[in-house]
Formats: structure tokens, C-alpha cells, sequence
């Protein structure tokens, strides 16, 4: 059973305020101060310190929290597993482009035993690491970056970053210059997002910016992108595996952008996390 002081510090972690933490946890703020208090004198050092009125976490809480984020998690998948009576449960995070579009016959096959279970959250990146972090999905599967310090991660699979638009559009299944890029209409996704950060490291190579384009849409939803490169001038930029599903759309290219990117298993540095990994990814293999 984890210590309520790690839940405690992990809370402040989040929050970064003491009178939120106690709130939150249904204490007084004596009795978080008191929590943080115990675990410094324990571990020796401070893991939190004030600068100019702004609570700061210092370098060893920064360790302490990746060490308690396993710790609880483990805890988690222990219980499920001493309750379990047969099968194995996975709680697994996708990226929009994975979920939408890549991972249906994994999963599939995956259930084709039908002792398997599985829950599948779809959302950006920025969320899935912070529910991967609270220890709230096993894994996620992620198109974009993310901090490879932080986590433990696997090769999934490598896709091309391509030009998308209407096939009436001039770019149609040509390969053009920068140049003729600047000045265009461009959808892109939210923030947060794998391929909305993976667009602007491009851009960065460049030295330009989304401000370069004529105007900016920001949609968070692949399908309603998708009818909107159909009906109007727009183009985006997004994984070849979201165009392969679209017919009626046409791919064009970047002379000089030779884009392929890693889509990654993300996940705790834990034993039982790993496993999870392992054990989803052995079903790959009647992938269809």
C-alpha cells in the first residue's frame, strides 16, 4: 500500500499550490505542509522552494515524482491482477492519427481472444503523457515528440509526414517548391498535438512560422479536416495512413522535406507497464 504522503507530493507536484493540494485531498494545509515536511527529512534534501512567491520543484523532486509515479502505478496493476481471475485488462492511449487510422487490426486481433480486454483513449499528446504519468493508461502511442528522459519508450512503426489537399487543388500529387507554400490557406491541428509539433519543427528548418501562411484554420477533428480540404483551397499536412483513407484527396511533397517520423509505445519506466507493451505488440504479428 503506497504511502498517502507520495499521493500527498504528487498532488503538490501537480498543482503547485499547497492550498489547492489540501482542497483537493480534503486536508488541511498543515497537514500537506506536514506530508512534504516528512518526506524531505527522509530523503534528506528539499524538493520544493519558493521564487519570488512562485512554488518551484526543485531537482531531486523531480526525481522523487518519476520514482512515484512508477510506485503508484505498479500498485494499480498489482490490485487489478490479484482481482483479475483470468485475461489480461489494458488501458491504452493513442495519438488521433494511431487511433483514427492505424491501429483498428491490432486491436482486433488483440480481441480475438476473448479472455483480452481493453479500453483505447484517443487524444493529443500533451494529455496522453499526463494521464500516462498519473499512472491512468498502461501505454500510449504517440506520433509526435516527447521527453525521452522521462520515459520509457519502444519503436512502433515509422510513417511519412506529407502535403494533403482536394484533388482539384494546383499542389495535386506534384512535389513544389517552398516558396509556393508560403501565402497558402493551412489546417492544422490543435495544440498539443503530434503532427501540429511536428509541422512547426518543419517550419523551424525554414525559419518560418505559421504567421507565413494566408490564413490559419485550427481544427482538432481528422474527419471534419479531411471534408474541408474536399470543399475548399485548404491543404494540411498530416501522416500518409490519415490520406490512404481518403481517395478523394491528393498528396504533394516539399522539395527538400524528406519527412518520416517514429510512431513510439510510451510508456513508465515499470515492470508492469513493459509488459503491457509486450504483450500488445505480440498480436501484431496476425495484423491483416
Amino acid at each position: 500500500m503506497t504511502d498517502t504522503r507520495i499521493e500527498t507530493f504528487l498532488t503538490l507536484c501537480r498543482l503547485m499550490n499547497y492550498r489547492r493540494t489540501a482542497e483537493e485531498l480534503h486536508m488541511t494545509q498543515p497537514a500537506v505542509t506536514q506530508h512534504i515536511h516528512y518526506l524531505e527529512n527522509y530523503y534528506g534534501c528539499r524538493l520544493f522552494v519558493y521564487d519570488r512567491k512562485s512554488l518551484k520543484m526543485t531537482h531531486e523532486a523531480e526525481l522523487l515524482k518519476k520514482y512515484a509515479e512508477n510506485i503508484l502505478y505498479q500498485e494499480k496493476k498489482l490490485k487489478e491482477q490479484l482481482c483479475e481471475k483470468k485475461g489480461t485488462t489494458l488501458s491504452v492511449g493513442a495519438t488521433k492519427t494511431i487511433g483514427e487510422y492505424v491501429i483498428a487490426d491490432h486491436i482486433s486481433a488483440y480481441l480475438k481472444d476473448p479472455s483480452n480486454r481493453i479500453s483505447v483513449y484517443v487524444d493529443n499528446t500533451e494529455r496522453l503523457l499526463d494521464s500516462l504519468s498519473k499512472g491512468e493508461i498502461d501505454f500510449a502511442l504517440v506520433e509526435g515528440f516527447f521527453d525521452r528522459s522521462r520515459y520509457a519508450s519502444r519503436l512502433y512503426r515509422r510513417e511519412p509526414f506529407i502535403g494533403i489537399c482536394g484533388r482539384s487543388h494546383p499542389f495535386a500529387d506534384r512535389t513544389i517548391s517552398p516558396d509556393k507554400l508560403w501565402g497558402s490557406n493551412i489546417i492544422i491541428r490543435e495544440e498539443g498535438s503530434g503532427t501540429r509539433n511536428i509541422l512547426e519543427q518543419l517550419l523551424k528548418g525554414y525559419n518560418r512560422s505559421f504567421s507565413d501562411f494566408g490564413r490559419v484554420t485550427t481544427i482538432s477533428e481528422f474527419s471534419l479536416i479531411m471534408q474541408l480540404l474536399e470543399k475548399t483551397s485548404a491543404v494540411t499536412f498530416a501522416y500518409r495512413a490519415v490520406k490512404e483513407r481518403h481517395s478523394e484527396l491528393a498528396e504533394f511533397g516539399i522539395e527538400g522535406w524528406n519527412a518520416v517520423h517514429e510512431f513510439n509505445y510510451v510508456y513508465l519506466d515499470a515492470p508492469f507497464s513493459e509488459q503491457a507493451v509486450e504483450l500488445f505488440d505480440s498480436f501484431r504479428k496476425t495484423d491483416t
